[in-house]
């Protein structure tokens, strides 16, 4: 059964644990069923590609790999700091808002 993740793809977050501890960036991609997530320019690791077809090149790539979601939170641009998502209920619907200063994220 596929977990509720507390970030979206297109969230800002911050590392909160681990070697990028610290760093801010945007998700990429959201997989829920593995609680994981690609954040854009972190957790960077190197691939060894071996070359495909005749004239292309092999070497090794620099590649974000995927980081668990429980090692990131969402980042509030007003606040300046990584904030837990509170939801408010208005006329288009439920809004995620910081917890600490109420501004929609």
């Amino acid at each position: 059964m596929a977990k509720k993740l507390h970030v979206k793809a297109g969230d800002t977050v911050m590392v909160i644990s681990g070697d990028d501890k610290g760093q801010t960036g945007k998700v990429l991609v959201v997989s829920p069923k593995e609680g994981k997530i690609i954040v854009e320019g972190l957790n960077k690791v190197k691939k060894h590609v071996k070359p495909r077809k005749a004239g292309e090149r092999g070497g090794i790539v620099e590649a974000e790999a995927p980081m668990y979601a429980c090692k990131v939170q969402v980042y509030c641009s007003s606040c300046k700091k990584p904030v837990r998502v509170a939801h408010k209920v208005t006329d288009d619907g439920k809004v995620r808002v910081c917890s600490k200063c109420g501004k929609t994220l």
